[in-house]
């Protein structure tokens, strides 16, 4: 389609080529996954794997990665399709044009965003000093003589996307559902940028938390959206997103995109097997569970099913079972690991036989052939919890429950929030924006203006929808952070948010469960690993004469002041 057929008549051309902008999403989404979910604490994978992905899991940051390469490259094929879009066509010549172009605007702030938090430091270090992404807004006009900028500095880049996503709020008039931009969208999304550049909860900056919640309220006052009710949440992944009321932004899927083994390859295929397909090699961490667990155990048991906390049903544990559909009772438990110094060096799920004489209780563990009994003590009888003393000398609480299949040595609790989207399948359409995360980002900057009664409002909002009747009795300076940051992870899990949200705050990235990453290693947000690299592609691809900027290959070359 040549420039002056769009030029002469742009509505009819305006259609295929906001749908060609969207459809850079879709390929950008799953590494966009990945990248933000994997370097988090939500999950743990069964072993040490050659895809390019367990690089985010372990922070061994390199620069050849291809999923690192593939979220730079749609990232910005989408900014160049929305911005070659925006350029060609002049705004202001008809209203159904200008809200056309207005989702090209949200597009690319968007992506902007994205980019900047995957590729830049935290915003509350040095955003003047420390280097975002580029800042290229569409194909460059001379093409023979190729000059690309280098990377803008995070400040620079967070300035780029809200004027974009600010055009984007006054320029879109129609709201088609969550399949494409709105000026709602807008509105989500710039509360999170501010957020992101609200400071931390010792050193908060008020104006930006006071526009974080500006734009939150103006998404919650809008009447486009509902929160799901409590059982209806608990199917959230099972709902189409024209059909979900929670749902801002999605990057939509569709079932005829998938053929073949294609799930195998999708974002839930590491998380589970559903009709067949899948890796199922990715669990709910440890952590995770405790969380869930918190105010009451979470009984996943088929034939005693209890859920506690709403979002736990997004959790799919793996019975065994007998040739007669029999399950077999354990007492399931984590013990340390030791090397041969006495030093703790990583965590195991320890599945013991369980032995019942009248209401008392023992577990039997066998190691190399050799049979060691323990004496277990209630600690709450009426939810199986018990704790051992155990061979080490450490005491151990676990619960009674069916024996779970392995994938080597690790119990196989599915994920299934990303699978399951009107069928049988891993069909998924990655969240970009809901409902649940507005009130959350709302409650924080409450939080950090010091306005703690309205943040407890937001926070048990979100909290009580999920366990009724278990909000919070009262929020202060003191106890914000870890509760708002714990609604946060429990929420907003396996929406690739979780390690974003605990460096932008300043908080170490903590990971003391079982799973093949380093489990002793705290990751603090002053790490030059907090940041992925830029990829080598992309620099030895950068026009001869034109620099990009790699990132600090260590803690020397972090600036954070």
């Amino acid at each position: 389609m040549s420039a002056e057929q769009i030029t002469n008549d742009p509505l009819a051309s305006l259609d295929g080529l906001v749908d060609g902008a969207y459809a850079q999403l879709k390929d950008w989404s799953d590494p966009m996954h990945r990248l933000g979910e994997y370097a988090g604490d939500n999950m743990m994978i069964r072993g040490a794997s050659t895809d390019a992905f367990y690089e985010f899991i372990t922070f061994s940051r390199t620069p050849n990665n291809y999923r690192l390469q593939n979220f730079w490259d749609y990232g910005y094929k989408a900014i160049a399709q929305a911005s070659n879009i925006i350029k060609m066509i002049e705004e202001g010549q008809d209203p159904e044009i200008d809200s056309k172009l207005g989702e090209c605007y949200y597009i690319r702030g968007m992506m902007y965003f994205y980019l900047c938090r995957a590729f830049g430091r935290p915003y509350y270090q040095a955003p003047d000093k420390n280097l975002g992404v580029p800042i290229v807004n569409g194909t460059p006009d001379d093409m023979d003589n190729l000059q690309l900028p280098d990377r803008s500095t995070v400040k620079e880049v967070y300035e780029q996307a809200i004027s974009d996503l600010k055009k984007a709020e006054a320029m879109i008039t129609e709201n088609k559902g969550p399949a494409y931009a709105s000026k709602e969208a807008a509105q989500a999304m710039l509360s999170r940028v501010y957020l992101y550049m609200s400071g931390t909860y010792s050193n908060p900056n008020a104006e930006y938390a006071q526009l974080a919640v500006d734009y939150a309220t103006k998404v919650i006052e809008s009447g486009q959206y509902e929160l799901l009710g409590h059982d209806e949440f608990m199917t959230y992944n099972t709902i189409v997103p024209e059909n979900n009321k929670e749902s801002i932004f999605v990057v939509k899927r569709v079932a005829s995109e998938f053929s073949g083994y294609d799930h195998y390859y999708g974002i839930g295929g590491m998380y589970g097997v559903v009709g067949g397909m899948g890796w199922g090699e990715m669990y709910a961490s440890a952590k995770y569970l405790d969380l869930l667990n918190e105010t009451g155990r979470n009984d996943w048991r088929p034939d005693s099913k209890k859920i506690v906390d709403a979002r736990a049903n997004f959790i799919a544990p793996q019975y065994v079972q007998d040739d007669n559909g029999n399950y077999t009772n354990v007492f399931r438990f984590i013990k340390n690991v030791y090397d041969t110094s006495g030093n703790v060096i990583n965590f195991n799920y320890v599945q013991a036989k369980l032995n019942q004489n009248g209401g008392n209780y023992t577990c039997t563990e066998t190691i190399d052939g050799v049979d060691k009994t323990y004496a277990m003590t209630p600690v709450d009888a009426s939810q199986q919890i018990y704790s051992i003393q155990y061979s080490d000398g450490q005491t151990y609480t676990g619960v009674i429950d069916y024996q779970m299949s392995l994938n080597r040595v690790y119990p196989m609790f599915y994920i299934t929030k990303c699978s399951y989207e009107g069928e049988e399948s891993h069909l998924h359409s990655p969240i970009i924006s809901r409902l649940g995360e507005i009130y959350l980002n709302r409650a924080e900057a409450y939080a950090k203006l010091g306005n703690y009664g309205a943040a407890l409002t937001d926070l048990n909002t979100i909290r009580e929808r999920s366990i009724p009747g278990a909000g919070y009795a009262s929020l202060d300076a003191n106890n914000a952070p870890e509760l708002i940051d714990k609604e946060r992870q429990l929420e907003l899990a396996y929406q690739a948010e979780r390690s974003y949200d605990v460096f932008r705050n300043g908080e170490p990235l903590t990971r003391h469960y079982p799973g093949p990453h380093n489990a002793m290693e705290d990751v603090p947000a002053t790490d030059y690993r907090v940041t992925y690299y830029i990829p080598q592609s992309a620099i030895n691809a950068y026009p001869s004469g034109c620099t990009l900027t790699q990132n600090p290959t260590s803690d020397a070359g972090v600036i954070l002041n």
